[in-house]
C-alpha cells in the first residue's frame, strides 16, 4: 500500500494536494458545527445506582434541583420588606418560566432550611429542564437574566448546571489562549529544529489537517451519540503534536536522502518505504492504547476514545498521502528559507551526541539506570497517599461566579443542598414506615438532616415538611433527601451513603441513592470495575505490535516494566502538585483529590505516546540487529538515528501539552502537565538511559522467542527493512553513529 502511495505521490502530486484541499474545505463546513452538538456532562455509570436514583426523581418528581439561586439581601436581613418583595418576584418570574420545574422557594415557604443561619442569605431550588445542551442553553439565560446585583439584593447562582456552565465557558476561554501559546512557539521550534521556514511549516500543516478532520469526525458523532465538548481538547493538543510527530520523521528522513544524492523521486519513495511504514505501525501502537477508554460507562471517557482515535488516524494519513504529494512538489526547495545560521552546522549535531549517550550506559548499564529508576521511584512515591474524585466546582478558581456560591452555600447554610442525598423507593410506603425510615437515616454519623413527605427530621426530632417535597405529584414512590455537613468528596460523606444504602427501606421496599457523594462512589467502582479489561487491552496490544516489530518475547515485557515505571512517576508527581498542593499558589488552583477518569484519560494518552516511541526506537535497532550488528552498535546506532527525532517530536508534543498549565481548570491543567511530564520522562530517561541499559543487561535474551513464534514473525513481522536495490542509504545518520563504536 505505501508503495502505491509513492507512487501516486511522485506521479500525481498536484492531483492529491487539489484532492487534500477540497477534503479539508469540507472537513471546516462539517467541523464548525461540533461545538453545538458537544455535551457537558458525560461523568455517570448509566447503569449504577445513583444514576437510576436521578432518573427515577425525574420520571416521579421532576427531578431534583441542578441550579441553586443564593438571594442575598443587599442591607439587613433576607425578611426585610424590600430583599422579600424582591425574593418573591423572583420566585414566581422562574416558577412562570417553561425551561424550569420544581421551584422550591423560601419566599414561598418561608422553611428555616432555605435560609441562612444569620439571616440574611436564603434559597431558591430550580430544576432546569432538557438534555445537556438543553440545561446548558436554558442555564445561560437563567444566569445572564438573574444573577445580578439589584438594588434591593444581589443573587449567585451554584449547584451543577451553573457550574457546568461556568466549567465549559471556562475551558473555551482556555483552550484559546493554550492554542495562541502552542501555535506560534511550536513555530519558533521547529524553525529551531529544521533551520528552514518551509520544512517547519510542513508538520503544522499536517496538525492543522488532523485537528480540521476530527472536529469534523466529532460533529457526525455528537449527532449519532453522546460526546464530551472536553474531547475538544485532547483534539487540538493531540493532532497539532502527533501531526508534527509524523511530518518531523517524514520531513527529516526525505532530507537525509537528499542530502546523499538521491533524487527527488527515489526520497520519497524511500522516506514512504521507511518512515512511512514506521509512522503507520506507531500510529496503530497509541490509537489501540486510546481504544482501552471504550470499556468504561462514561461517556466523558468513551469522547478522548472518538477523539484520540480520530486524530492518530488522520494525523498519520495526513503524514503517509499529503506529505508525500509536498515533498514531492517542494523537492529540494524543501530547504528554502534557510536560516543564517543554519547554513553550515550540522543537520544532525545530536546524532553523535545520543549515540555516544547509548555507548556510556552499555558500558556501565548498571551505575547508568540505578539512580534514574531511584529518582522515577521517588517521584511515584506520592501514588501511595493518592485518593480520587469526581469533578465539582473545586476545579473552578475562587474567582467564578459558581465558585463562590458554592462556598457561601457551604458557609452560611446548615447542610450543603448541592450536595445532599437523593433517596426514594422502588415501591409504595406508608407515611409511618417512612417517618421510621427518615428518622433512622438522621442518626447516622455525619447525617445533619432528612426530609422527606413525611417529616423533617434531625437527630431523630421531627421538625415539619421538608422543603424538598413542595409541589410534588402524587406518587407511589417516597422521596427524601438527607443532608450532611461533609465535604461531599470527604472520607465521611462515603461512609454516609454506605451507610445509607445498607438500611432497609420503609414498609420493606428497597431504595435508590443518588447524589454527588454517590455519584463519586459509583463512578469509582464504575472506573476499577472495567480497569483490568482495560489493562488487558493495552498489555495484549503491546506484545503484539512490538512482537511484530522486533520477533521477541521479552521486548514487549522489557517495554511494559519500564513504561510502568515511567508513568508511575509522571502520576505520582501530579499527585504531589494537584492533590498536594505543592504548586496551587503557583498555578493558582485549590488542592483537591485526584480525578479519577482524568487519572485513567492520562495513563492511556502517555502509555500510548510511550509506545509511539517505543515503535520509533525497537523497529531501528532491531533493523540494525538484522542486517548483522552486534549488540552495542545495534543500539547506539538506533539510538543516534532516531535519539534527536523522538526528543525534538517529545519537546514539541509536550510544549501543546504544556500549554494547559495556563488554563484557570484545575482538571485541564493537570491533563496538561501530566502528559507533557510524562511526555519528557518518556523520550529522555527512558528512551535515553533505561532501554540502551536493559538492552545490555538482557544480552542475547533480548531478541528471545520460542522456535513458533519466530516462524510467525518471519512470515508476519514489521520493520523498516533493508533498502531497495539501487536506492541510497541515508549516511549522515549512520557515519556519525559509527564513531561512536
Amino acid at each position: 500500500m505505501l508503495e502505491k502511495i509513492g507512487r501516486i505521490a511522485v506521479g500525481r502530486p498536484k492531483a492529491v494536494l487539489i484532492t487534500a484541499s477540497i477534503l479539508m474545505l469540507a472537513m471546516v463546513a462539517v467541523g464548525i458545527g461540533a461545538f453545538g452538538v458537544l455535551k457537558s456532562g458525560g461523568f455517570d455509570d448509566t447503569g449504577s445506582q445513583s444514576w437510576k436514583s436521578q432518573q427515577a426523581i425525574t420520571a416521579e418528581f421532576g427531578g431534583e434541583a441542578n441550579l441553586i439561586l443564593v438571594v442575598g439581601a443587599r442591607t439587613g436581613g433576607i425578611d426585610s420588606g424590600a430583599a422579600a418583595q424582591a425574593g418573591q418576584t423572583l420566585t414566581q418570574e422562574l416558577t412562570a418560566d417553561r425551561g424550569v420545574a420544581n421551584v422550591v422557594s423560601y419566599f414561598s415557604d418561608h422553611s428555616p432550611a432555605l435560609r441562612s443561619t444569620d439571616g440574611r442569605e436564603a434559597m431558591v431550588l430550580v430544576r432546569v429542564l432538557g438534555d445537556d445542551n438543553q440545561v446548558g442553553k436554558t442555564t445561560d439565560r437563567l444566569l445572564s437574566g438573574y444573577v445580578k446585583d439589584g438594588p434591593a439584593v444581589s443573587v449567585q447562582a451554584g449547584g451543577e448546571a451553573a457550574v457546568n456552565r461556568n466549567v465549559t465557558t471556562q475551558v473555551s476561554k482556555d483552550l484559546a489562549t493554550a492554542e495562541s501559546i502552542a501555535i506560534p512557539l511550536t513555530l519558533v521550534l521547529l524553525i529551531l529544529a529544521f533551520g528552514s521556514l518551509v520544512a517547519a511549516l510542513l508538520p503544522l500543516a499536517i496538525g492543522l489537517v488532523a485537528i480540521l478532520g476530527t472536529f469534523a469526525e466529532l460533529a457526525i458523532l455528537g449527532r449519532l451519540t453522546d460526546v464530551s465538548v472536553f474531547a475538544i481538547n485532547l483534539t487540538t493538543a493531540l493532532g497539532l503534536g502527533l501531526g508534527i510527530d509524523y511530518a518531523l520523521l517524514m520531513v527529516a528522513r526525505f532530507r537525509e536522502y537528499l542530502s546523499q544524492g538521491t533524487s527527488v523521486p527515489d526520497a520519497v519513495r524511500g522516506t514512504l518505504r521507511t518512515a512511512g511504514r514506521t509512522i503507520a505501525f506507531s500510529a496503530l501502537t497509541v490509537a489501540a492504547a486510546l481504544a482501552a477508554l471504550l470499556v468504561f460507562p462514561f461517556y466523558f471517557l468513551r469522547s478522548f476514545a472518538y477523539a484520540g482515535i480520530g486524530v492518530v488516524v488522520i494525523a498519520a494519513a495526513s503524514a503517509l498521502i499529503i506529505m508525500p504529494a509536498l515533498l514531492s512538489v517542494l523537492g529540494t526547495r524543501v530547504n528554502a528559507g534557510r536560516l543564517p545560521w543554519a547554513r553550515n552546522s550540522s543537520q544532525s549535531s545530536a546524532a553523535p551526541a545520543w549515540g555516544r549517550l547509548a555507548s556510556a550506559v552499555m558500558k556501565r548499564p548498571a551505575l547508568m539506570a540505578l539512580p534514574v529508576v531511584a529518582i522515577l521511584a521517588f517521584l511515584a512515591t506520592p501514588l501511595l497517599g493518592a485518593s480520587f474524585g469526581t469533578p465539582d466546582e473545586t476545579v473552578l478558581p475562587t474567582s467564578a461566579p459558581a465558585r463562590q456560591a458554592a462556598d457561601t452555600l457551604h458557609n452560611s447554610f446548615q447542610g450543603n443542598q448541592a450536595t445532599a442525598m437523593q433517596i426514594i423507593t422502588t415501591g409504595p410506603a406508608d407515611t409511618s414506615s417512612v417517618a421510621t425510615y427518615a428518622a433512622k437515616l438522621s442518626t447516622l454519623p455525619g447525617a445533619v438532616r432528612v426530609d422527606s413527605s413525611a417529616g423533617s427530621y434531625a437527630r431523630g426530632a421531627a421538625l415539619g415538611l421538608g422543603p424538598s417535597d413542595a409541589g410534588m405529584a402524587n406518587t407511589s414512590a417516597q422521596h427524601l433527601t438527607l443532608f450532611t455537613a461533609a465535604d461531599g468528596h470527604s472520607s465521611a460523606a462515603e461512609h454516609l451513603v454506605r451507610a445509607a444504602r445498607a438500611l432497609p427501606g420503609p414498609g420493606g421496599t428497597s431504595t435508590l441513592i443518588g447524589g454527588d457523594t454517590a455519584r463519586l462512589i459509583d463512578s469509582e467502582h464504575g472506573i476499577t470495575a472495567r480497569l483490568p479489561y482495560a489493562i488487558g487491552w493495552v498489555v495484549l496490544t503491546t506484545f503484539i505490535v512490538l512482537f511484530l516489530f522486533t520477533g521477541s518475547v521479552t521486548q514487549p515485557l522489557r517495554a511494559l516494566v519500564l513504561n510502568t515505571l515511567g508513568l508511575s512517576a509522571s502520576i505520582g508527581t501530579m499527585v504531589w502538585i494537584f492533590q498536594q498542593g505543592h504548586l496551587s499558589g503557583l498555578l493558582d488552583f485549590t488542592a483537591r483529590p485526584m480525578d479519577t477518569a482524568m487519572t485513567v484519560l492520562l495513563f492511556c494518552i502517555a502509555f500510548g505516546l510511550s509506545m509511539d516511541y517505543e515503535v520509533f526506537l525497537t523497529s531501528r535497532i532491531k533493523e540494525l540487529h538484522a542486517q548483522g550488528a552486534n549488540l552495542h552498535d545495534s543500539v547506539s546506532e538506533g539510538l543516534a538515528r532516531t535519539g534527536r527525532i523522538v526528543s525534538t517530536a517529545a519537546g514539541l508534543l509536550a510544549v501543546s501539552f504544556f500549554a494547559f498549565g495556563t488554563a484557570s481548570v484545575s482538571f485541564l491543567q493537570f491533563f496538561g502537565l501530566g502528559c507533557g511530564v510524562a511526555i519528557l520522562i518518556d523520550a529522555l530517561l527512558i528512551r535515553g538511559i533505561l532501554v540502551p541499559a536493559a538492552m545490555r543487561l538482557l544480552g542475547r535474551s533480548a531478541w528471545w522467542a520460542p522456535g513458533p513464534l519466530r516462524r510467525l514473525h518471519d512470515r508476519f513481522g514489521v520493520s523498516e527493512g533493508a533498502v531497495a536495490e539501487g536506492e541510497a542509504q541515508p549516511a549522515e545518520l549512520i557515519g556519525s553513529a559509527q564513531t561512536t563504536r
